[in-house]
């Protein structure tokens, strides 16, 4: 090799120094007017908590003091349904019981709770939950092709969704963000003093280490809403300081991402797989989640197809679309981009991530939507400025590690997982009975939500490999 060979190209020389001189004439632009606080979408950046409050979400008292008492009854008195085959008589009457008296209930009036976000995220969760466990501790050999949840749980949970812009049923916000408390109400709100699991389906130890582990990577996200924000607040994003400045923030977002994967990574160690397949993961099955599952008919609603009724998701994660939308990363195919899908890329739901959105606060939306309206798009910034290609490709390339490792994981904890056997701790005719419904189910393993879950991984993870960018 000559030493010419490693100079630039005349024509990168070229291109090179017309972004200097773009740069110059840049430093003398008027800087950009002021743009939104994460704040205004109640995103909380300056509490270090991101899209989780800023504080715990206080109970229910007053007339709704019998929504919080079902639920704490529900906690460790209802099984699944699936594991209630050849129960004793006793237990099987313990769960009706609680059923009825949900059945039984007033229909509660939610004016007060509009007076107050927190009350009414905490109405939400709780409603959410009761849902949950009414419908999946009915007896398997007694459920239709349709299970109808009663009117008491229903209009107050359609109410408060509605003043919430979410879906009315239980989400990621409910079971991960907001289910939470201070281990010492007297000192600060850290990771370290956050317990995670404050409402259980199973009680086990799995369910509560997973939504631990997600908290975690949320949390660890916030520094990524942080770099975002900055971004967004620089004068200009041409000129010699802002692109240095560009750089560092993709320097830190590069590293935010990996620690995220190595927080997901932890969560194997942490999260019994067979335990959550079997224990945790049915409770969060929404309506028809299966080909074979009945769907859920809300007493009261006329028009059922427009509603999102398919439980929480770890799509639903805002940390994770924040990311993607601001590195653009094109889930729905809309862009030409190299390499081209596959066959299978093409076959999965790209409306997927999209619809995971209406799962989450409409404040958190918002903000999603504002990264995604954006008057300077990142990836333009950097298809036009040579020297920040290298640093937001090091971001994608850590963003598709991340994804490969989530693959890996799904495998381990969902399609692996669903040729096993239930743990001990159920009945051995309700074990033999799961195993024949398991048996029964048609293709291939799916995510809560339904979806195919390899093809949509894999889609996910060959979309983020696409935004790379060239470099000569």
């Amino acid at each position: 090799m000559y030493l010419i060979d490693l100079l630039p190209s005349p024509i990168h020389l070229v291109n090179d120094a017309f972004w200097l001189l773009r740069s110059f004439q840049a430093t003398r632009r008027i800087s950009q007017e002021a743009q939104p606080s994460p704040s205004d979408f109640d995103v909380n950046i300056r509490t270090n908590t991101g899209f989780l409050p800023a504080s715990p979400l206080p109970n229910l008292q007053g007339p709704y003091d019998i929504w919080e008492t079902a639920l704490e009854d529900a906690q460790g008195l209802l099984k699944l349904g699936d594991t209630l085959f050849g129960a004793p008589a006793e237990e099987l009457a313990a769960g009706e019981a609680w059923r009825h008296r949900i059945r039984s209930m007033p229909i509660l009036p939610t004016d007060v709770l509009m007076e107050d976000p927190m009350r009414l995220r905490r109405a939400h969760q709780v409603l959410a939950f009761l849902v949950h466990f009414y419908v999946h501790s009915i007896p398997s050999d007694s459920t239709t092709e349709s299970i109808v949840v009663p009117r008491s749980l229903v209009a107050p949970l359609m109410t408060v969704s509605a003043a919430l812009e979410m879906a009315p049923v239980l989400t990621f916000s409910d079971t991960v963000l907001w289910n939470w408390e201070l281990v010492d109400p007297r000192l600060p709100v850290t990771f370290e003093n956050m317990r995670f699991g404050r409402i259980l389906f199973s009680g086990t130890d799995a369910e509560r280490n997973f939504y631990h582990g997600s908290a975690r990577t949320e949390l660890i996200g916030v520094e990524a809403l942080q770099i975002i924000h900055e971004y967004h607040n620089l004068p200009n994003v041409t000129d010699l300081s802002s692109v240095s400045k560009i750089n560092r923030l993709l320097e830190r977002l590069a590293a935010t991402i990996q620690d995220i994967s190595s927080s997901i990574q932890a969560m194997r160690e942490e999260v019994d797989p067979l335990m959550f397949y079997w224990e945790a993961r049915p409770w969060w099955n929404g309506s028809g989640s299966g080909p074979d599952e009945p769907v859920w008919a809300y007493e009261g609603v006329g028009d059922m197809s427009k509603l999102d009724l398919s439980g929480p998701s770890a799509g639903q994660s805002s940390v994770m679309h924040a990311i993607d939308l601001f590195l653009d990363i094109d889930h729905k195919l809309q862009q030409r981009r190299h390499p081209a899908p596959s066959k299978e890329n093409k076959r999965a739901d790209h409306g997927f991530m999209e619809r995971m959105r209406r799962y989450m606060p409409g404040g958190h939306r918002k903000y999603l939507e504002w990264i995604a309206r954006s008057p300077r798009p990142l990836r333009n910034v950097v298809q036009d400025t040579p020297v920040i290609r290298e640093h937001y490709n090091a971001a994608v390339a850590a963003l598709k590690k991340l994804r490969d490792l989530h693959i890996r994981v799904a495998c381990l904890y969902v399609v692996t997982m669903s040729h096993t056997r239930p743990p001990p701790t159920c009945p051995v005719a309700a074990v033999l009975r799961r195993m024949e419904r398991e048996a029964q189910r048609q293709g291939p393993a799916t995510g809560t939500g339904g979806n195919e879950l390899s093809v949509l991984l894999k889609a996910g993870r060959d979309a983020t490999t696409r935004a790379v960018l060239r470099t000569n």
